[in-house]
């Protein structure tokens, strides 16, 4: 099962070109099982420019399957910690978003389909699996 990060979700819709984007298509083509967390849904939301863009986007991303974290307060602190542990080795993270994407994937299992460096960093002190 494969989370898409909002990063390849935007750059999918947008028609890029790019090695992430071509994985995605192959999980689309294929039919294989994916999904999205409620944070990736708000972001790429937020990217829309029109309000025919959010409708269109939003009916599809609606469609998705969407995973959540088990619980708020333990999921948030250990999202937190993820933080704080690239931190103390001197890995900066530009988006607590994406400690929590990541935490996310962590917590249901997910391989990460993203094409955003935090989760590369992530990965030294997290088991964040990644979509390869």
């Amino acid at each position: 099962m494969v989370l898409v990060d909002t990063s390849v979700l935007i750059d999918f819709l947008r028609g890029a070109d790019n090695k992430p984007v071509s994985r995605f298509q192959q999980i689309l083509d294929n039919s294989l099982s994916f999904g999205i967390t409620p944070l990736i849904y708000l972001e790429v939301l937020q990217g829309t420019r029109t309000e025919k863009d959010f409708a269109v986007v939003r009916d599809y991303l609606e469609t998705h399957r969407f995973f959540g974290l088990r619980d708020a307060k333990e999921s948030y602190a250990a999202a937190a910690r993820i933080y704080f542990d690239c931190r103390k080795k001197g890995i900066a993270i530009n988006s607590t978003v994406d400690c929590l994407i990541a935490q996310t994937a962590i917590e249901n299992d997910l391989a990460l389909l993203h094409n955003d460096a935090d989760f590369e960093r992530m990965r030294k002190v997290a088991p964040l699996k990644i979509y390869e």
